[in-house]
């Protein structure tokens, strides 16, 4: 009981000093909590499954939530596992000094979690996703300005529009409210525009989304199916899903449940 007790008060603190820092070094949180190495690992393993710290090399990033992360605060319910799913194999699709742009989506923001720490140059218009880069010198970030909507935390508008026409990136990675037979959709007309400009910009575009988006449309159109040539999606999207992009030559990724994840891993010798 009072070692469960303690395991707890130890995690607790380690999040604050990472949170506090943005960064920290493995050495330098096992001397703050006076804990062996193995120790600091186990529960930066246990923070990293929470979704509140990002390990890389020589230390842990914190990705926690923040005041400005709050429209994201259902995230552990519903349909985030799988948004997790998508972010991941995503993630593998974006190279070492890249030029990425990720617009303000919840499954954005979990492939941004997953980046945090990598060498890049990225490019974003929501204020969660640039606060999880800001403390990470691995980074270059730029961050689009104009209008931001309080709701979604993104900047929208003709400043941003006449920003992303003066930049080139060489993947953009969008999230959806929706998608039907006629295309892509997002619920706000600013939004759209926005992400129409990121698509001019990029020399790849990259739509995310959970199986739950498909099947369904939303206020604003984006762009038709076919003007998007890669897609990532969970193993839960329709068969006909499949054979409708597959008709139209687009490029469908589907991730891997983390139970398969889990038997990849469990068939590696020493994993």
């Amino acid at each position: 009981m009072s070692n469960g007790a303690s395991t707890d008060q130890r995690r607790v603190r380690l999040k604050e000093l990472i949170r506090k820092q943005g960064f920290a070094s493995i050495p330098d949180l096992r001397s703050a909590l006076e804990v062996s190495e193995s120790t600091i690992r186990r529960d930066l393993d246990f923070l990293e499954e929470t979704g509140e710290a990002q390990r890389t090399h020589g230390g842990v990033f914190y990705t926690g939530p923040t005041a400005a992360a709050g429209i994201f605060e259902d995230r552990r319910v519903g349909q985030w596992e799988k948004k997790r799913q998508v972010a991941v194999a995503a993630s593998r699709m974006i190279d070492d000094h890249d030029t990425v742009l990720l617009d303000g989506g919840s499954t954005t923001y979990e492939l941004a979690r997953q980046l945090v720490g990598r060498p890049l140059q990225v490019v974003t218009n929501s204020l969660p996703l640039a606060n999880l880069f800001a403390s990470s010198d691995q980074v270059d970030l730029v961050m689009l300005g104009g209008y931001v909507h309080s709701r979604t935390g993104v900047s929208l508008g003709p400043y941003a529009n006449q920003m992303l026409a003066s930049l080139n990136v060489q993947k953009a990675v969008l999230s959806i409210a929706g998608a039907d037979q006629r295309g892509y959709y997002n619920s706000n007309l600013l939004l759209v525009e926005t992400e129409r400009a990121m698509m001019n910009a990029a020399d790849q575009t990259i739509v995310v989304a959970d199986s739950s988006k498909f099947g369904r449309s939303s206020l604003a159109r984006l762009c038709s199916l076919a003007e998007v040539k890669t897609v990532v999606s969970d193993d839960g999207l329709p068969t006909n899903w499949h054979e409708r992009y597959r008709n139209l030559g687009v490029n469908l990724v589907i991730a891997e449940s983390k139970e398969k994840e889990s038997s990849l891993e469990d068939s590696v010798p020493g994993a």
